[in-house]
This record gives C-alpha cells, sequence and structure tokens, in this order.
C-alpha cells in the first residue's frame, strides 16, 4: 500500500475515552484518521480506507455484520475490531467473519498503534494462539462439509444460520415468509437435536458444525 494514500476509519461512539484514542492515534500513528458512527455507511464513492476498525463495546453484532458485508468484498480494505473482552470473543468474531485485526481492552494505546501500522502495510495483526483456533476452526469445518448435519433439515438449517447473524425470531419469520410460532417449533426441535438448551449454545454449534452464518440483511 502506497503510504500517501494509507488512513484509518474509526467506527465508534463519541466519549472522552475515543477522543483521547484518536488524538493519540493521530500523534502518533503515521496515517490519517477519521471518525464516524457506527450507524453511518460511507458510500463507496467516497476514497476508502486502508483500515477500518470497529468498536464493538459501542455496536451490536447486526451492526458489524452491516460494516463487514458492507466492506468485506472491497479489494485493499482490512476490518479489524477491537475492545474485545477475551480470545474466546475474538474467536466467535473471526470465525463467523474474515477480520484482519484483532484488538483487545486491556492492550495498551502503543500496542493498538503498532498493529494498525501492521495492517495499514497489509500484513494481518491477531496472536499466533488465535490464528491456531481459526486454523483448527476451519479444518473441521471442511470435515463437517462432508457429515450430516446431526439430521437437521434444510429449514433448520436456514433457521439457526439467520439465528447465528443475530436475528430474532420475528425477523428469520419474516424472512422465510412463515409464522413465528413455526420459526418457534423449528428451533424447538433443532435444540433438541443438537442437545443445547439456549440461543447462544445453538449458535455457538452452528458455527462450528455449519460454519458462518449468513450476513443479516440491513
Amino acid at each position: 500500500m502506497d503510504k500517501d494514500h494509507r488512513s484509518l476509519l474509526l467506527v465508534t461512539e463519541p466519549s472522552a475515552f475515543s477522543q483521547l484514542f484518536v488524538d493519540y492515534l493521530r500523534e502518533q500513528g503515521d496515517f490519517p484518521v477519521s471518525v464516524t458512527l457506527p450507524q453511518s455507511r460511507p458510500t463507496h464513492e467516497e476514497a476508502l480506507p486502508t483500515v477500518i476498525l470497529l468498536d464493538i463495546d459501542h455496536m451490536s453484532e447486526a451492526s458489524v455484520y452491516a460494516w463487514y458485508t458492507h466492506y468485506s468484498d472491497q479489494p485493499g480494505v482490512a476490518l479489524a475490531v477491537f475492545n474485545l473482552a477475551d480470545e474466546d470473543h475474538a474467536a466467535e468474531l473471526v470465525s463467523a467473519m474474515h477480520l484482519q485485526g484483532v484488538f483487545y481492552r486491556q492492550d495498551d494505546l502503543s500496542l493498538i498503534c503498532k498493529g494498525l501500522t501492521t495492517l495499514m502495510e497489509g500484513h494481518p495483526w491477531m496472536s499466533r494462539s488465535l490464528m491456531a483456533r481459526l486454523l483448527e476452526f476451519l479444518r473441521q469445518q471442511q470435515m463437517n462439509a462432508y457429515r450430516p448435519a446431526c439430521g437437521l433439515t434444510q429449514r433448520e438449517q436456514e433457521i439457526i444460520g439467520l439465528l447465528g447473524s443475530g436475528s430474532s425470531n420475528l425477523e428469520i419469520a419474516d424472512i422465510l415468509n412463515v409464522s413465528e410460532h413455526t420459526v418457534k417449533s423449528h428451533l424447538y426441535n433443532t435444540f433438541k437435536k443438537i442437545g443445547v438448551n439456549t440461543r447462544r449454545q445453538a449458535v455457538s454449534w452452528a458455527r462450528q458444525h455449519l460454519g458462518a452464518p449468513p450476513p443479516r440483511g440491513e
């Protein structure tokens, strides 16, 4: 990437901390920094940033997916997230989306700045242990592609996939043009088949056995 054309787009809500963060990056980083709100959607007619940094603390899962789907097919744009709680949280996101950078709440500003510079140069930024978990996830995904999905019907797979994208029962019903009662019945049967009790457990199971959930439409 041409050094003169590198830039960072920070997606976050305004706060005293975010302003201090931006000021630090502008002072210490060798790249321009712009800031936008999570609900904003810059158009492709604007100059594309080199790195988009999403603040997980101020974004819903649906909002993160919306930004991901908006930019994931843009060459030369690296998507990264920060303020992640721990590696388990990171593994959950990275297995669902093709992210190039991961930063945690405990990371100091100098480390984040170093990581962003690495991303600007076209290299990923995440720990070796997280990379190993991602590779193991992809290996398991390939193996599971040759196995039946625990007897789930096509409709049940569609519903649990939409569940993983953050959709509510009512939203799933609207997308599939069925009643909310039908969605609840399918989820009840699915939970029994795969041996889970909560939506979160079902989402985790789906990501391990069915791959990344479909992006949630806006």
